[in-house]
């Protein structure tokens, strides 16, 4: 039996959760989840914002799966996203785009793959004030950072059967910090002669992205391009609603939706559980249940097609739980 941590987050997320729970449960896997508190919620028990007791449910069962949390904009704590990210040093941010029949997208064949470095670059967070008028970040990028988020990228073509790889960076401008991992880039590609390699300046991948993105496969980059251009990419298939992603270290691994927490939508079992199932799927790829992650998807993409049984966002008028019976009833199972 595997034992997975459940954290169900704020909002909207604890009825997401549940939703794809079930959906994970009716594939038959023998799977225990192990439930855990974070962010806000956790903050109105007591507890502190990311408790010791949830990082170490996720060290002991190497596997989450977790509901959005709420960050609050400019004040308060920091984001317990990038906090759970540099206690376990989930060094990769997966994060694949597809478009699925249904969705209303620009358009019909998109199957794209963002590789994003988690834990340097200006997220790092090591910023001050200079006097009063003026603040400092400052960019961080390593050899053993851009190494490792590399070779991932080249890994995971190599497994999912993918054909190019595409650096993206800013070396024309930033020539020690990008440079650096431009340069490392070069050199992992040169292993992975199976593979194509590329090279892109951000804002030309981003303008590349918009007006012909059926070029491009699986993209790596640093830090704070990545989640740009991942957005940009989820908005090429109909938005964050559908698009699922993965924080992945060496010795863990969080699955969620990347999307807000929707406080004023919390209870009313109304909003679109597509990127935090999707989010389940990846993590049973990463379990090697490659078969009962491609049920899981399958079904899913067929109640999309059929609009009659999706939430209000993709045409529909089911509830959150509904759309998850649905999807449960194309696995085979009846409600």
């Amino acid at each position: 039996m595997q034992t997975i941590t459940v954290i169900p987050g704020d909002g909207t997320g604890p009825e997401l959760i549940a939703a794809t729970l079930r959906v994970v449960e009716a594939t038959g896997l023998d799977i225990k989840w192990e439930m855990a508190e974070a962010g806000m919620t956790a903050h109105e028990k007591g507890l502190d914002y990311l408790p010791d007791e949830t990082l170490s449910s996720i060290r002991r069962n190497k596997i989450a799966l977790k509901g959005p949390l709420t960050t609050p904009i400019g004040t308060g704590f920091r984001s317990i996203n990038v906090a759970l990210r540099k206690a376990l040093d989930l060094y990769v941010n997966l994060r694949p785009v597809k478009t699925y029949k249904g969705v209303l997208s620009r358009y019909d064949d998109i199957d794209l793959v963002v590789v994003r470095e988690n834990t340097e670059d200006l997220y790092a967070g090591i910023e001050h004030m200079v006097g009063e008028d003026a603040a400092e970040s400052i960019k961080i990028i390593t050899r053993k950072g851009s190494d490792r988020i590399v070779r991932f990228a080249f890994d995971y073509a190599r497994k999912e059967k993918r054909k190019k790889v595409t650096a993206v960076h800013k070396a024309n401008i930033m020539k020690c910090t990008d440079g650096l991992f431009l340069n490392v880039a070069r050199q992992v590609a040169e292993e992975y002669q199976d593979i194509e390699f590329e090279e892109r300046i951000v804002d030309n991948m981003c303008m590349q992205l918009v007006s012909k993105p059926h070029l491009y496969d699986v993209m790596v980059m640093p830090n704070l391009y990545g989640d740009i251009v991942s957005d940009l990419c989820a908005g090429l298939v109909g938005g964050l609603g559908v698009a699922p992603s993965a924080n992945i270290g060496a010795d863990a691994a969080i699955f969620e939706p990347v999307h807000g927490s929707a406080p004023k939508y919390a209870g009313q079992n109304k909003v679109n559980p597509t990127a935090t199932i999707l989010s389940a799927v990846l993590m049973l790829k990463y379990m090697d249940q490659g078969d009962a992650a491609a049920k899981i998807e399958g079904a899913l993409a067929e109640v999309i097609a059929g609009k009659k049984d999706v939430t209000y966002d993709l045409g529909g008028g089911a509830t959150t739980s509904q759309m998850a019976d649905a999807i449960i009833r194309k696995m085979g199972h009846p409600q």
